[in-house]
């Protein structure tokens, strides 16, 4: 026979003070642990959306990042002609890119931040078919005129649209600003690879990297095949979205790593507010749980009444912690990426599937509170508890 549900909704009712107290340390355990993973699925989600299916890129061979890559002008050329090149008229659609840091302050600090600074060809735009200029236009080439993703003006100082700035040892005009759809390039600033390379003082035959359209997805085997067989070409050739998923392990991974310990931490103090609270309802109601052992109701029912409660206040404390941290969503923060050593900004990333695991995080806390109790109380001898009455 089992104990009616109802029992233990007035029972959690009866006692409402501690089961709040059980309440409030479950909800900031979840909301934690959802914020953290919220964090680094923002991190991921930002770099990886920088990738397109279509794009490959080409990177020194053994490089980790373009900030370490070197592709010279002849290998470019044998790039411009390689199998599975997309074409526009009888041009190939691809960048070759130098990729530097300058230091400009936070607004919201003052502190200087490393800024990506990226030297890409005028065919940038076409390469890179997701990102389109919202104010100004487009830099000339052969100017020292540079456009900035979106999140820029908000993030930094002076880099607003029409501002002169001098970072490198060269003075440059902003004269666009550009929508990248969320991606890391939101967080860059952009300039001719030529004047780039010659403002820091890099040989201009030499480039980070090489981001290409494809002629589609499927072209990228034939042309990574063409390009590592040439024994002239050093190269690693990626997709462009395999490269910034590998991009966005490192951070992702510390963030994990530390949201884990500290759920851990929290988790702890929840579950002694859980056992603390199911100990005390044992305890009080030691009358009550005879009485029903007494009419009928087997061990097996008790334990799997007061684990119901548990699970019940779990479940609260699990709902008002997503509630808590549902506003973060699309919140903008910003770290640095440790594969580039430059400052990244995005935004907390709340998906249904963080908060159905924040929801089994608190089931799972609730249960390991309720057991323990639940098997105290069915362990209770009948008579004892009958002669207190």
């Amino acid at each position: 026979m089992a104990v009616p549900l109802i029992y233990n909704l007035r029972s959690v009712r009866a006692r409402w003070v501690s089961a709040i107290v059980a309440v409030l340390g479950i909800a900031g355990t979840v909301g934690v642990f959802i914020a953290m993973l919220a964090l680094a699925k923002g991190f991921q989600t930002t770099l990886v959306s920088s990738g397109s299916p279509e794009n490959a890129i080409i990177m020194r061979a053994g490089s980790t990042s373009e900030m370490t890559g070197s592709v010279t002008l002849d290998q470019v050329r044998i790039v411009q002609d390689a199998q599975g090149i997309a074409r526009e008229g009888n041009q190939p659609l691809l960048t070759p890119e130098v990729v530097v840091i300058a230091a400009f302050p936070l607004i919201s600090t003052g502190t200087d931040a490393n800024v990506q600074v990226r030297g890409v060809s005028d065919k940038a735009l076409k390469v890179r078919s997701n990102i389109h200029m919202v104010e100004g236009r487009f830099f000339e080439p052969g100017l020292s005129e540079l456009v900035v993703g979106k999140n820029v003006p908000s993030t930094y100082q002076g880099l607003t649209l029409g501002n002169t700035v001098k970072f490198g040892g060269g003075t440059w005009k902003i004269v666009g600003i550009f929508d990248a759809g969320g991606s890391s390039f939101d967080s860059e600033v952009w300039g001719d690879s030529r004047v780039v390379a010659d403002v820091y003082k890099r040989p201009n035959y030499i480039f980070q990297s090489v981001t290409a359209k494809m002629t589609s997805p499927a072209a990228f085997t034939t042309l990574k095949d063409t390009l590592t067989a040439d024994p002239r070409m050093t190269v690693e050739v990626d997709r462009e979205l395999d490269y910034y998923q590998k991009q966005s392990q490192g951070l992702t991974h510390q963030i994990h790593v530390l949201g884990g310990v500290i759920a851990f931490v929290m988790g702890i103090g929840a579950i002694f507010g859980a056992l603390n609270t199911m100990y005390s309802a044992v305890s009080e109601r030691s009358r009550e749980i005879a009485t029903m052992r007494a009419i009928g109701f087997g061990s097996g029912s008790v334990v799997l009444s007061f684990v119901f409660e548990a699970l019940f206040i779990a479940f609260i404390g699990g709902l008002v912690g997503c509630l808590a941290v549902i506003p973060l969503n699309g919140f903008t923060t910003g770290a640095m990426n440790f594969q580039t050593f430059s400052h990244l900004a995005f935004a907390f990333k709340v998906t249904p599937a963080l908060l159905g695991a924040g929801i089994a995080f608190a089931l799972f806390m609730g249960l390991l509170g309720g057991v323990p109790p639940a098997i105290r109380a069915a362990q209770r001898p009948v008579a004892l508890a009958l002669r207190e009455l």
